[in-house]
């Protein structure tokens, strides 16, 4: 009896979890498709932009300010030993464009903007908002979903850039104004090193594949949410978790198929 529950439990969460994916991938191509309805309303868009984007500058820049500085004292500290302290320039700039950058950023916006996200959907849906607007013969996908699935895409990749700049400030900060390396040689070396299509392009395409990938879930987990306090701490909870998860395993593909040769 007890094989037969447990035959039957891991058949239920398959079943589960294929249905849930299911219902994913529909909304996720529902907000793809409605971009050209979205688009004419551009002000849905804009208005998400400033509540994902701006407000989430302060951590954005904080964060890529000290991580920067980190590891360019880091580094520091391992060139000196091989007394190749101009490289640190380069060292600090394709680590971030090339890694810490999108990954760390998008962690952060998951934590930051994604929770947001599955709580205002969350509490729509336990308020009625979204079943308000069906009676309303109001798309909620169109007035509601595909606005923020657009702007979370949008908004990432500017923060992304805005991390690796402000992280690319914190190492000249430690590597010229602290330990004293020359800021001609730092910068121009640095510039020789970065290529466009090798770092700053894939660092983009990484900063768009996890914008949509964290607001997708951000959004899921809101639109599914069990309408009562605690299904909306759950989902809270739950999304932070499985994006982070997500970014991190779409990190390691995407830098396997752009630098594994």
């Amino acid at each position: 009896m007890d094989v037969i529950n447990f035959i039957s439990n891991i058949g239920r969460f398959a079943l589960d979890f294929i249905s849930g994916l299911g219902r994913a991938g529909l909304m996720l191509w529902g907000a793809i498709a409605r971009w050209p309805n979205v688009k004419k309303d551009i002000g849905l868009i804009t208005k998400q932009v400033y509540v994902l984007g701006v407000r989430s500058m302060v951590i954005i820049i904080v964060s890529g300010l000290f991580i920067g500085m980190v590891l360019a004292l880091q580094a520091y500290t391992v060139l000196a030993d091989f007394g190749t302290v101009e490289s640190l320039g380069p060292m600090v700039a394709l680590s971030l464009l090339r890694e810490l950058g999108p990954v760390v950023a998008a962690l952060l916006f998951a934590g930051r903007a994604g929770s947001a996200l599955t709580a205002e959907i969350g509490l729509m849906k336990s308020t009625e908002q979204l079943s308000s607007l069906e009676m309303m013969a109001v798309d909620p996908l169109h007035q509601i979903i595909a606005p923020r699935f657009w702007a979370g895409v949008i908004t990432l990749p500017l923060l992304v850039m805005m991390f690796c700049l402000v992280g690319i400030i914190g190492g000249h900060l430690v590597g010229v104004e602290w330990k004293g390396i020359d800021s001609g040689s730092f910068w121009s070396i640095l510039q020789a090193s970065v290529e466009w299509r090798q770092d700053i392009v894939n660092c983009l395409i990484k900063s768009v594949l996890f914008g949509v990938v964290v607001t997708w879930i951000s959004l899921y987990r809101g639109y599914e949410v069990i309408p009562n306090p605690e299904g909306i701490s759950r989902a809270t909870t739950s999304t932070v978790v499985q994006a982070s998860l997500a970014v991190l395993a779409l990190d390691f593909l995407l830098t396997a198929i752009m630098f594994g040769n």
